[in-house]
């Protein structure tokens, strides 16, 4: 029984120092980034229903490419078209490589 406790209270300060050691931090991109990938996406050739707010997650790639990485959205339509004109796409001035970005979108009523 003592093994158990033993092991047990192992397991559970290795799991919670791995978890505590995987703390990427979130940023948000700079401004520069920001109007290339608002620039991307001009008009879009759906239909939106209602204004929405749609937040970003992305990374980039040792070529500076955008790697979409989550788009917060319901609204198939706008999923398939930011990941279309998005996910790939090379930037003028990327971010760090690796690093993970959030940006809210505001996807207006057309």
């Amino acid at each position: 029984m003592k093994k158990f406790k033993l092991m047990a209270l192992a397991l559970v300060i290795g799991t919670a120092s791995l978890f505590a050691a995987n703390g990427e931090s979130i940023k948000e991109p700079t401004k520069e980034i920001r109007n290339q990938i608002v620039s991307l996406l001009q008009t879009p050739d759906f239909v939106v229903e209602n204004e929405t707010v749609v937040t970003l997650t992305f990374t980039f790639s040792s070529q500076g490419e955008i790697v979409i990485l989550n788009v917060d959205s319901r609204d198939k339509n706008i999923l398939n078209y930011v990941r279309e004109n998005l996910n790939y796409k090379k930037v003028d001035n990327p971010g760090q490589r690796d690093k993970i970005y959030t940006m809210p979108l505001k996807v207006t009523a057309s």
